[in-house]
């Protein structure tokens, strides 16, 4: 059998440490970051920070509130994708990433981008074929009242919510 070299992904691994693996897909440039470890659900996978903090949202940074978005360090946390169906939480409050749901060797960490931001510099169509599936992915500013009720937020996405919602 003969494999199109064109259309066969090429994977490159490009961090490991004794938790977690970062791959790159050479064909399309997609990074993903997996598990290699069993992780239980309220489980700290890291603790996170900041390597350098912006006034206005860009496609890597994570949202602390209105005027504060941060690069994360370690740098390597920035590879975790979106799912409307995720199984880790950036927790802006307490700096931890948090397991919400078992996560297995080989499973692909991922969350919901909407959880810590409320309107993203580069919003998308969604593809994660989740059951779920919002479709749409531009921040929590856009999510209804009825979408709310599945999703873990940060503390200042909340309030944002509580402050459109109370009105």
């Amino acid at each position: 059998m003969q494999f199109n070299t064109a259309s066969t992904p090429i994977n490159q691994l490009v961090f490991t440490n004794e938790i977690l693996e970062v791959w790159k897909d050479e064909v399309t440039g997609q990074h993903s970051t997996f598990s290699l470890i069993n992780v239980k659900a309220g489980d700290i996978i890291c603790d996170f920070g900041a390597s350098a903090i912006l006034q206005t949202p860009s496609y890597l940074t994570v949202q602390l509130s209105t005027n504060e978005h941060i690069y994360l360090q370690p740098s390597f946390l920035q590879y975790i994708n979106h799912s409307c169906s995720p199984n880790v939480f950036f927790d802006t409050t307490s700096f931890k990433v948090i397991c919400l749901r078992q996560i297995k060797p080989g499973d692909e960490l991922c969350y919901f981008y909407p959880s810590t931001e409320w309107k993203m510099a580069q919003p998308f169509q969604c593809v994660c074929s989740c059951d779920n599936c919002l479709g749409y992915i531009g921040g929590a500013s856009y999510l209804s009242k009825e979408v709310l009720q599945g999703y873990r937020f940060s503390d200042f996405i909340s309030q944002q919510l509580n402050n459109k919602y109370s009105k």
